[in-house]
């Protein structure tokens, strides 16, 4: 049997990413039965994070991991690296003498311990000394309800409070203003409302740059004269190149040598990135992340048995979140831009096709849902197993990209 692992980001107050849930699945339950969760626990660790190593996973931030009450008290977290994970006490474990032996335990022996979707009782009390992070479940129990706890527990020195499953900027903006350290939840990969904001108008030259890419043939000539006229792009250009992405077997000499090199394929999937990561600048940086890697996922799943469809593939992943970036519905961005019908339908319409297929698999993929996932895979003859290692190649590919940008 394989277990597989999806991550949601934790933010600080600034918004920039500090940490990953990683959330598993034993599978749908056709497929995995009379898997318990400490089993499942127990098999996520042993053949997905031991393997691959959590620091893949994580980009070397720290992992929060849930355990229930029988895989702590099995000891099941001590096969861990105290130093790469925080220990997610699920909300159905009790507060027994055992749990909390256990967790004496886990602390002198220098793991981060976490209560998840806390709701008090006098039974926990003696656990908060123990506990370096307090989640709350937002949606469960109100911030207004809370608030007299939050006051009390951020007087407590080291204790960390995170808000869980933030879904507007209003709750996160009120969470900040309670005190809460920690943020996790959709508003911070999903649109966030606002009267309206336009592209912004110092962004002419990119704006060129993405009409004449997916022209059919683009101009390479046109390209170069659009990256000549902006030092920032063409060092980014670049640096891209040199970035250990593609092989490097020559000098490169000129911006027009440069798009020669790279090809037109390589040369409309940087320009794309490169407007997709400018505009939203002002964005929690893991959207752009998610973005790239989405981008990248899709175009993975269609060069397997639909090459022809890879580049648009490319594209349908990257756009799919341009109304987070740019707080507008999707239908009203990407109308205006030069996209072709299947790239449109799949991004907006309501027909079937693999383009949507393909885009809702990486979707349910990211959420954890598993049999969505493989439902949605089946359709474009995509297994499972084939998803992960496209997934893992994602990643890769996101963080040498990542790289490249600083």
């Amino acid at each position: 049997m394989k277990v597989y692992t999806a991550r949601q980001a934790i933010l600080n107050r600034k918004e920039r990413v500090v940490a990953y849930e990683l959330l598993y699945r034993g599978g749908p339950e056709n497929i995995f039965p009379n898997i318990d969760p400490h089993k499942a626990t127990s098999k996520l660790i042993m053949r997905t994070h031991l393997n691959q190593g959590l620091s893949f996973i994580t980009d070397d931030k720290p992992a929060l991991i849930n355990f229930p009450e029988e895989s702590i008290l099995n000891g099941l977290p001590l096969i861990l690296p105290p130093d790469k994970v925080m220990i997610e006490i699920l909300e159905t474990v009790s507060p027994s003498d055992e749990v909390y032996q256990m967790c004496q335990t886990l602390y002198l022996q220098g793991y981060n311990l976490v209560l998840d979707d806390f709701i008090y009782k006098p039974e926990w009390n003696r656990f908060i000394k123990l506990v370096k992070l307090i989640k709350f479940d937002i949606q469960a129990t109100p911030l207004e309800e809370i608030k007299p706890l939050i006051e009390k527990l951020s007087t407590i020195k080291k204790l960390k409070i995170l808000a869980e499953k933030v879904e507007t900027k209003e709750e996160f903006l009120q969470a900040k203003k309670l005190g809460f350290n920690f943020f996790q939840g959709y508003y911070f990969c999903k649109p966030e409302m606002s009267e309206s904001n336009e592209i912004d108008a110092s962004h002419p030259i990119l704006l060129c740059l993405m009409q004449e890419c997916m022209k059919t043939p683009s101009s390479v000539k046109n390209l170069a004269n659009y990256f000549e006229r902006d030092v920032a792009l063409s060092f980014k250009l670049f640096k891209f190149i040199n970035s250990g992405i593609l092989p490097l077997t020559q000098k490169i000499t000129s911006i027009k040598n440069a798009l020669i090199y790279l090809g037109e394929a390589e040369t409309k999937k940087l320009i794309l990135l490169f407007t997709t990561g400018i505009l939203a600048k002002n964005k929690p940086k893991e959207l752009t992340r998610i973005t790239i890697i989405r981008a990248k996922f899709c175009e993975l799943m269609a060069s397997k048995n639909m090459p022809e469809l890879a580049e648009s593939a490319f594209m349908v992943g990257l756009f799919s979140l341009l109304d987070a970036i740019l707080d507008q519905p999707l239908d009203k961005i990407i109308n205006d831009l030069p996209l072709a019908p299947e790239v449109l339908e799949a991004l907006t319409g309501d027909k079937s096709s693999p383009l949507k297929y393909i885009l809702q698999a990486v979707t349910y993929y990211e959420q954890g849902s598993w049999y969505n996932t493989t439902r949605s895979a089946k359709k474009v003859q995509v297994s499972y197993e084939e998803l992960t290692d496209y997934y893992q190649s994602a990643l890769i590919w996101a963080n040498r990209y990542d790289n490249s940008q600083h």
